[in-house]
C-alpha cells in the first residue's frame, strides 16, 4: 500500500480553499451533504471538514467521524480513509466496531487482506466485539483474493465462536464456491442455508444457476430455476440471461426464444446484453439471417442495438464470406449514430483476407487509421496472416516493422505467423533471424511457434538444425507433445532415415506419449516409400494396441506401396478391406488399380 497521507498533506490539499464554519449544526449539514448521492463531490470540502473536526476540542466522537468517512468510502477513496483513521488514532479518538469495520473493508478493497485480519486482532485486543459485518467483510476479502480455503476456515471459526452468519455471509461463501466452479459444493451449500433457516434469495439462486450453466449443467440449472419460481421468487434478468446463454451454447435456440418470451410475459425488461447473447449464438450456429431478424425484433421492443450487436453480425457475415453484407451492416450502424470500432474494422479486414483480397483488406486498414481508430495487435496479426497466405511476404514484413513504430507490441502469434510465412517461401535465414528477434524482445516461443520452427526446418532440408533445436527443447524441459515428434519423424522419413524414425517412434512410450493416427500414417508412408510395405502392414495391424484405428490415408498409402512393389494380390486384398470399412480410394490408388485392370483385362475386385 502507498504511504499514508499525513495530517500536513491533508491540510495542504485544502490550503487556499474557502473556509468552513465549524459550528455543530454547519458540520452536520456538511456531513449530510456528503452522504447525499451527487454526481460531483467537493473533495476539498470533505478534507477541510475532517481537518476542522480533528482540530476541535473536545474532539467529536467516532460516531461523527464515521458519518463523514462512510461517504468517502462509497466514493472508493480507500487509502485516504485509512490515512484519516490513522490520524484519529494519533489524536486519541477511540474506535468502535463500526469504524473498525470500515477500516477492515478499506484494507480488503485495497487487496491487503493481511492488514484487514490484523484489524480483527486489534479489535479483540481493544475489547471491541467484532460482529457479523466484520467477519463477512473479511470472508469476502479472502474470496476476492482467491484464498477460498482461508475464507471457509474463517466462516467455520465464526460459527464455532457463536457468531451467527446472516444471509449476506452465506451469499458471499456461495458466490465464492461458484467463482471457483465447485458446482456440487455450491448446491450443497444452498441446501445448508435452508437447513439453518436462511431461505436463499434470488441472488443466491442466480449465483448457482450461473455456475451450473457455465459448467454445461443446463438441466440442473433449469431444475433450480423451477424451484426458484415455486418458492415465490421472481427471476431476474441475470437469471434469464445465464439460462439463455447456456441454451444457445447447446444449440437450443427455440428454448432460448421461449425464455425470452417468458421474460416479456413477466414484465422483465429485456436488455441489449440478453439479445446480444442470443444473436451471437445464432451466428455461431450459422443462422445469420435469423440473427438479423432478432435485431428487428429487439428494435420493435424499444431496445436499440449497440456496437457489440453490430460487431457480432459483421464478424459472422465476414467469416461466412458475405463481406458485402457486412459492409451494408456497417453503413447501417453509422446511420444509427454508432461509429465502427477496432473490432468492426478488424472483422472487415479478416473477411477480405479470407477471400484473398489483400488490397481491399489494406484499404480498410488504412481507412481505420484515417478515421482515428488505432489498430490493435489483433488487427496487425490478421493483416500479416493474410499477406503471408497470399505469399506477399515483403508486405507482411513491412507491416511487422510498422508495429513497433506505432507503440504496439508484437505477440507470439505475430512472430509465429510471419515465421510460418517465411518458411513456406523457403526464407529459412529470415525465419531464424526473426526467432532471434523474438527472443530479444523477451517473448518465450509457445508450443505452436516451436512446432512451426521444427516443421519449417525439416521441410527446408535443415534436418540437422531441427534435431539440434529439438534436443535443446527437450533439455529445457519444454513439454513436447506428440505433434513435435510427428514433425521430426516425418522429417526423418522424408530424407530416408527410416531406422532413426523407427527409433524415435519406439521411444514415444518411454516419453509417456501415445502415437496418433497421424504418427502411424507418417511411419506407414515412410516404410512404403522405402520399399518396406510389409513393415507398414505390420505397423498398421498394431494400431489397435494403442487404441488407434487406420483411416483412409493408412489404407491408401499401403495399397499404393504394394502396387509399386508389384504385390497386386496384397494390394487388391487391402483395397477390398478398405471399401468394406467405408473408405474410398484416392486418385492415386484408383489410377494404379485402373492400370492393373487394363493390363489384366478383368476385374480382380468384383
Amino acid at each position: 500500500m502507498g504511504k499514508l497521507i499525513s495530517s500536513f498533506i491533508l491540510r495542504s490539499f485544502v490550503s487556499g480553499g474557502r473556509s468552513l464554519c465549524c459550528s455543530a449544526n454547519t458540520m452536520a449539514a456538511h456531513i449530510e451533504a456528503l452522504r447525499t448521492p451527487k454526481k460531483h463531490h467537493r473533495f476539498d470540502d470533505a478534507l477541510a471538514l475532517f481537518n476542522k473536526m480533528i482540530e476541535k476540542y473536545p474532539k467529536p466522537s467516532i460516531v461523527e467521524f464515521n458519518k463523514l468517512l462512510a461517504p468517502i468510502v462509497r466514493m472508493k477513496h480507500y487509502a485516504l480513509v485509512v490515512s484519516m483513521y490513522t490520524q484519529l488514532e494519533l489524536f486519541g479518538v477511540s474506535h468502535n466496531v463500526y469504524s473498525l469495520n470500515i477500516l477492515v473493508n478499506c484494507f480488503c478493497q485495497l487487496g491487503r487482506i493481511d492488514f484487514g485480519l490484523s484489524v480483527l486482532g486489534k479489535m479483540l485486543k481493544l475489547g471491541v466485539e467484532p460482529n457479523v459485518v466484520t467477519f463477512s467483510t473479511l470472508i469476502n476479502g479472502l474470496i476476492k483474493g482467491s484464498k477460498f480455503s482461508q475464507a471457509v476456515s474463517l466462516f467455520d471459526e465464526m460459527v464455532d465462536k457463536g457468531y451467527q452468519p446472516n444471509l449476506i455471509t452465506y451469499n458471499i461463501i456461495l458466490n465464492g464456491l461458484c467463482k471457483i466452479g465447485n458446482t456440487d459444493r455450491a448446491v450443497r451449500f444452498l441446501r445448508l442455508m435452508e437447513e439453518r433457516g436462511f431461505e436463499p434469495n434470488v441472488v443466491a439462486y442466480d449465483s448457482v444457476i450461473d455456475c451450473l450453466c457455465k459448467n454445461g449443467l443446463l438441466k440442473e440449472a433449469l431444475d433450480l430455476f423451477s424451484e426458484l419460481k415455486v418458492k415465490g421468487n421472481k427471476p431476474t434478468i441475470v437469471t434469464y440471461s445465464c439460462l439463455i446463454h447456456a441454451m444457445c451454447n447447446l444449440g437450443q435456440q427455440k428454448e432460448a426464444r421461449r425464455l425470452l418470451n417468458e421474460m416479456v410475459d413477466n414484465n422483465i425488461s429485456l436488455n441489449v446484453i440478453t439479445y446480444n447473447i442470443l444473436i451471437d449464438n445464432y451466428c455461431k450456429e450459422g443462422m445469420i439471417f435469423e440473427a438479423i431478424d432478432n435485431v428487428d425484433i429487439m428494435r420493435k421492443q424499444g431496445i436499440e442495438p449497440d456496437v457489440v450487436t453490430y460487431n457480432i453480425l459483421v464478424d459472422a457475415c465476414c467469416k461466412d464470406g458475405m463481406v458485402s453484407k457486412a459492409e451494408d451492416i456497417v453503413d447501417m450502424m453509422r446511420k444509427q449514430g454508432i461509429e465502427p470500432n477496432v473490432v468492426t474494422y478488424t472483422s472487415l479486414i479478416e473477411g477480405h483476407c479470407l477471400q484473398n483480397k489483400m488490397d481491399k483488406a489494406r484499404g480498410v486498414f488504412q481507412l481505420m487509421i484515417k478515421e482515428g481508430c488505432a489498430p490493435n495487435i489483433y488487427s496487425y496479426n490478421v493483416m500479416i496472416n493474410g499477406y503471408c497466405k497470399a505469399k506477399r511476404l515483403d508486405e507482411a514484413i513491412e507491416l511487422f516493422n510498422e508495429i513497433s513504430r506505432t507503440g504496439t507490441t508484437p505477440d507470439n502469434f505475430t512472430y509465429t505467423t510471419l515465421m510460418q510465412g517465411m518458411f513456406r517461401l523457403r526464407r529459412v535465414a529470415a525465419a531464424c533471424k526473426l526467432l532471434g528477434k523474438m527472443f530479444a524482445s523477451g517473448l518465450v516461443p509457445c508450443q505452436v511457434t516451436c512446432v512451426i520452427l521444427l516443421d519449417g526446418l525439416c521441410k527446408s532440408g535443415k534436418l540437422k538444425e531441427a534435431l539440434k533445436i529439438f534436443q535443446t527443447m527437450w533439455n529445457s524441459g519444454l513439454e513436447l507433445n506428440i505433434v513435435f515428434y510427428n514433425v521430426l519423424i516425418d522429417g526423418l522419413c522424408k530424407v530416408g532415415h527410416i531406422e532413426d524414425a523407427k527409433e524415435l517412434f519406439h521411444n514415444l512410450s518411454i516419453e509417456g506419449l501415445k502415437p496418433d493416427v497421424y504418427t502411424y500414417n507418417i511411419m506407414i508412408n515412410g516404410f512404403c516409400k522405402g520399399g518396406l510395405p510389409d513393415e507398414a502392414y505390420q505397423l498398421c495391424r498394431s494400431m489397435r494396441d494403442n487404441d488407434c484405428l487406420p483411416d483412409s490415408i493408412s489404407y491408401n498409402v499401403m495399397i499404393q506401396g504394394y502396387f509399386r512393389n508389384s504385390n497386386t494380390s496384397k494390394a487388391t486384398q487391402l483395397l477390398a478391406e478398405m471399401v468394406g470399412k467405408g473408405f474410398s480410394a484416392d486418385l492415386c490408388t484408383a489410377t494404379l488399380y485402373l492400370n492393373l485392370l487394363l493390363r489384366s483385362d478383368k476385374s480382380i475386385l468384383f
